[in-house]
């Protein structure tokens, strides 16, 4: 962020990607959901620091989301058992998720600042 920092224009915007792993207790994956609970932190305290510039800083925070490499990697098994955290029994699909960060992004969340906004089909919410 140091050195992208003096490339962001003021008025900018600041997205990071975290993932809800973050946001559970998923046995094995301390490191993982350690390294990307931080971004909220950072979020707060940038926005804080950059708040003369008018910089927006968010988190956007994706679920699981089918990809082509996600589909090389999981058997059927391992499908079925995310599958079955989603409420929705689905994964999400990538274009799902750029709506999202392209919402972020826009001016459109002009007034959005400091959030982590939680996109994984409500797996973190039940």
């Amino acid at each position: 962020m140091q050195k992208a920092l003096p490339l962001i224009n003021d008025n900018g915007s600041i997205l990071m990607t975290g993932s809800n792993a973050s946001l559970g207790a998923f046995p094995g994956w301390s490191l993982y959901a350690g390294s990307k609970a931080v971004h909220q932190a950072w979020a707060r305290v940038w926005l804080n620091e950059l708040r003369d510039r008018k910089i927006r800083v968010n988190v956007l925070t994706p679920g699981q989301v089918a990809t082509a490499k996600q589909e090389e990697l999981f058997d059927e098994a391992t499908r079925s058992a995310f599958e079955s955290l989603i409420p929705r029994g689905a994964m999400g699909r990538p274009e799902e998720i750029a709506t999202v960060a392209l919402f972020l992004a826009s001016d459109d969340s002009s007034y959005v600042n400091g959030l982590e906004l939680v996109a994984d089909g409500g797996t973190t919410a039940i």
